[in-house]
């Protein structure tokens, strides 16, 4: 087992990253920026290095100061948890060739898979469907592209290659559109991921977004924890999500989830993984894999009893897997509401000292978040301060607990979008389950 993990990062991820290693025995390092000298993952933690000032590029962003905290703690490996360097293929790489263990896969493979265009090609080959499209960037060629748009049927979408978090994105349902959205996109894509490298797919109407969660370790084994539906979304940004997905079928989940594992035994995975989809009419289409734990890994660990984090270090460890596909069983319902402090109507964020924090509690339900009465929220970074997670026996049982936990949570002092999650809870649609990606946009419109 590992000695000493540097967690590579902050927040409520920092915490759970944290207590995994505790519970495994793994000895931890908080790494935090000056503004985030009260973290509770900081106060946690066995030991804490502060890496830079506030801004994510003077910190969290720091590979050299990152690895520095790593060699004068004599730590062994380097959790990035998610956002931040979780998909760097040259901070993983620059682990590695630093002695450290790199929690996550190779950094070859996050290469690959992080440019849309290679993963998708690299999909393909693997047998996994994809939407179809140019399979490949776009040349800067307007009499071609305007042609295969046509073929492709429109509305089309343009998207950056290294694009990711719903940026680089730009629909066109019109032939005499297509050419000035290619190159916005283009401007767009280069000046935000420094690669001006755009492809084009159909654009699904109606899709849900749902996701394949894998583990994979380093001799080849493979398992699929099931789906998680992630369609309740604002501009590409996942508001809530559960698993498992309703109305798909165990021979769905079976059918999709074996593609899955077959692709990362072709392409060499290595550690916790996830398979984005969208599903229209019983069809799965990828879009994209993310080479990292997710936020919303929760709710797959509640209706599976799967800690995907404690196997992330245990994979790291050099330890094969603990499970096998037949051990994986799916048991009830588990929704997941993100927790943002932001103003509920207009989204923007609202930092600020908070007042009181009172966690909610009862059976089938989960908190995780680092906030505590009189934090301070930064306005540096991402507006996340909680996830809420309730499982029960049947999807209605899991809404009803969430329903409580939802009125029982108390955050004063600043504002968050508690009341939109309240409102979901009651959604008529929402309960009947299988929204699409586009519902939540829709329904803040009317």
């Amino acid at each position: 087992m590992l000695d000493k993990v540097v967690i590579a990062n902050r927040g409520e991820i920092a915490l759970r990253i944290l207590r995994a290693c505790h519970e495994l025995g793994i000895k931890t390092v908080a790494v935090y920026s000056t503004v985030d000298q009260e973290l509770l993952p900081v106060r946690l933690a066995d030991e804490a290095i502060c890496i830079g000032p506030a801004p994510s590029h003077e910190s969290y962003l720091n590979i050299p100061a990152i690895i520095s905290a790593a060699e004068i703690t004599d730590s062994v490996a380097i959790h990035p948890g998610y956002g931040f360097l979780a998909e760097n293929a040259d901070f993983a790489d620059r682990v590695e060739k630093s002695g450290f263990v790199f929690i996550g896969p190779k950094p070859e493979t996050i290469r690959l898979m992080g440019d849309k265009v290679s993963a998708i090609l690299t999909m393909k080959k693997a047998g996994v469907p994809c939407v179809p499209g140019s399979d490949g960037p776009l040349e800067d060629n307007p009499e071609e592209n305007l042609k295969l748009a046509k073929q492709i049927g429109y509305p089309v979408i343009i998207k950056a290659a290294g694009g990711g978090g719903g940026r680089g994105m730009r629909v066109v349902h019109t032939e005499a559109a297509l050419l000035n959205a290619i190159s916005l996109t283009r401007a767009e894509s280069q000046a935000a991921f420094n690669n001006n490298m755009v492809y084009m797919e159909r654009y699904l109407c109606k899709p849900r977004h749902i996701e394949i969660q894998v583990l994979a370790d380093n001799f080849g084994h493979v398992i699929h924890l099931g789906e998680r539906d992630c369609s309740m979304q604002r501009r590409h940004q996942k508001v809530l999500e559960e698993a498992p997905a309703p109305f798909l079928s165990e021979e769905q989940r079976q059918k999709i989830g074996t593609v899955c594992v077959e692709a990362c035994q072709a392409i060499g995975y290595r550690g916790a993984g996830t398979f984005e989809f969208l599903y229209e009419d019983g069809e799965f289409f990828f879009i994209e894999m993310n080479t990292r734990v997710q936020v919303e890994h929760p709710v797959t660990e509640m209706i599976t009893g799967i800690d995907i984090v404690k196997e992330q270090l245990k994979i790291a460890s050099g330890m094969p897997l603990t499970v096998q596909q037949s051990d994986i069983k799916i048991s009830g319902h588990a929704i997941e509401c993100r927790i943002n402090a932001e103003n509920p109507k207009t989204f923007l964020p609202c930092p600020g000292r908070i007042d009181w924090f009172h966690a909610p509690g009862g059976p089938g339900l989960r908190v995780d978040s680092h906030i505590y009465s009189s934090y301070k929220v930064p306005p540096n970074y991402d507006s996340l301060i909680a996830k809420l997670i309730a499982h029960g026996k049947t999807r209605d049982e899991a809404i009803s607990r969430m329903n409580n936990a939802l009125n029982e949570i108390v955050i004063d002092g600043i504002q968050s979008n508690i009341p939109l999650h309240q409102d979901l809870m009651k959604d008529s649609e929402f309960k009947k389950g299988g929204t699409s990606i586009h519902y939540l946009e829709e329904k803040m419109k009317s």
